[in-house]
């Protein structure tokens, strides 16, 4: 039950990082438009190469590594002053690298000085802490008031184009204020320790060989946008953006297990229980393809009404490309099963840098050609193709080690009944009027129509699910 309260905490907290921009996205799109937009992503993107190169991996390493010592309280206090100091000296030294690229590319200088605030909010992430003791709650409630200030700060600020700059400035600085709010918490789970005992850079080589696989991650997740503000137009990186965001918000969802898990899987792998890693893997991959096909699936389904609905008129293209990215949902999740909750913790770690640098060098290679000749719809594409390297590289991998077929011993049922959904839901979508009430009955009937296959098909997960909730009503 830890687990599945920590799922559901986790989330909800990754969901609520995607979801500020999310519920803004219908009033800046009009605001800003997609020229607007678009620099903001462009700036976006650029800074976010160098908050990955300051933090050096350490988001997943930092949790990794309290995840071990999570039961010594000493250990844990000094493995997080060590980690946290790392990463602040790293930051710093990012800073004097970002402001070198500041002098060379004058481009949008003033709103890349803006974005910084989130290099500057990486020194003080200590998220990676609560994870790693598996306290998602504290993370989740305080982050929430954060958001809902940000919330308010861009309906009551950003009024007109010229407010570009504002809108930056203010998502940029609620990651910083988001992140100094965890810090009282430390004050329960830490003892003092003498800064003389503290050796930083033993943990340097471990995070940069976790660094790795986050920046090849990262160059397949960012640079889309990159390539389109380079080699296409500021709206093309709009159209995509926007249509990126909405799937990854979604994949938020989907992938939440991961984060969940990997402190967990680690754990488990530290006291040698590995015949116990495979059945949570089995599962929890059973899990991922249960929710992901049919979010992968409704949102293909209702796309082109979606996307001018919420986005508005002038971004009707970002339909066609939720349509041709949705696949990702799926791919996203399978591979974060096996690369987070599987390799990462019992220390494949090469094997996973791999798989993510196939991906990276697979997006590259088709971002240019797919990018030159069909624009903002090349991307998508690109993206789909590299995931899909990804996760086929990573099956091969543990081909071995785990019963593939257990992986996919239910898949059919997830599918047919994701794809019965589709052709009722995307049949709805382009015979019904436009219009909010006609997309909520069109997302209603998929909901139904998808549960309802899933009680005739009864995969096994399912049967579990009735019995502990029957279970718990008998008690």
């Amino acid at each position: 039950m830890k687990i599945i309260r920590n799922y559901l905490y986790n989330a909800s907290y990754q969901v609520l990082i995607l979801l500020t921009p999310l519920i803004t996205v219908p009033y800046v799109a009009r605001v800003l438009g997609p020229t607007g937009v678009g620099v903001y992503s462009y700036t976006n993107s650029i800074i976010t190469y160098f908050v990955l190169i300051g933090t050096l991996g350490i988001t997943v390493y930092g949790n990794q590594q309290i995840a071990f010592h999570r039961d010594d309280i000493i250990e844990r206090s000094r493995t997080f002053w060590e980690i946290e100091l790392l990463q602040a000296v790293n930051v710093g030294i990012t800073f004097l690298g970002f402001g070198i690229f500041l002098i060379l590319d004058h481009r949008y200088q003033l709103f890349m000085v803006f974005q910084s605030c989130q290099l500057l909010a990486g020194a003080f992430d200590v998220s990676w802490f609560f994870m790693g003791i598996e306290d998602f709650k504290k993370t989740v409630f305080r982050n929430t008031l954060v958001k809902i200030a940000t919330l308010g700060a861009i309906f009551i600020f950003v009024r007109t184009q010229s407010d570009l700059g504002l809108y930056i400035l203010i998502l940029a600085l609620s990651q910083l204020v988001g992140n100094f709010t965890l810090w009282p918490y430390l004050k329960t789970r830490l003892v003092r320790i003498k800064f003389k005992d503290l050796k930083i850079w033993h943990h340097y080589v471990p995070a940069l060989m976790l660094f790795v696989p986050q920046a090849a991650n990262l160059v397949y997740q960012q640079v889309n946008k990159t390539m389109l503000g380079n080699l296409d137009t500021v709206n093309s990186v709009a159209y995509f953006d926007y249509a990126d965001k909405l799937i990854k918000t979604v994949l938020a969802v989907v992938t939440a297990t991961g984060i969940v898990m990997l402190p967990h899987m680690a754990n488990l792998h530290a006291k040698g229980k590995n015949e116990t890693i495979k059945r949570y893997l089995y599962k929890s991959f059973e899990f991922v393809s249960m929710i992901a096909l049919p979010l992968g699936f409704g949102i293909a389904g209702i796309a082109t009404t979606l996307a001018p609905i919420y986005f508005g008129q002038d971004f009707s293209i970002s339909g066609k490309l939720l349509i041709i990215e949705a696949p990702v949902i799926l791919l996203i999740g399978w591979s974060n099963v096996i690369g987070q909750q599987y390799m990462m913790p019992t220390e494949q770690i090469s094997k996973y840098t791999k798989s993510v640098i196939i991906g990276a060098i697979v997006n590259v290679i088709l971002n240019v050609p797919l990018i030159m000749y069909l624009g903002a719809v090349g991307a998508p594409i690109a993206t789909v193709a590299a995931e899909l390297s990804v996760t086929l590289y990573q099956l091969f991998v543990v081909r071995k080690q785990i019963q593939i077929n257990l992986l996919f011993s239910d898949f059919w049922k997830y599918l047919f009944s994701s794809t019965v959904m589709f052709i009722v839901v995307y049949g709805l979508n382009v015979s019904m009027p436009m219009s909010i009430i006609n997309l909520i009955v069109q997302i209603v009937e998929g909901m139904i129509i998808y549960l309802g296959m899933l009680l005739v098909l009864q995969p096994k997960l399912v049967v579990e699910g009735k019995s502990l909730l029957l279970g718990k009503l008998h008690k």
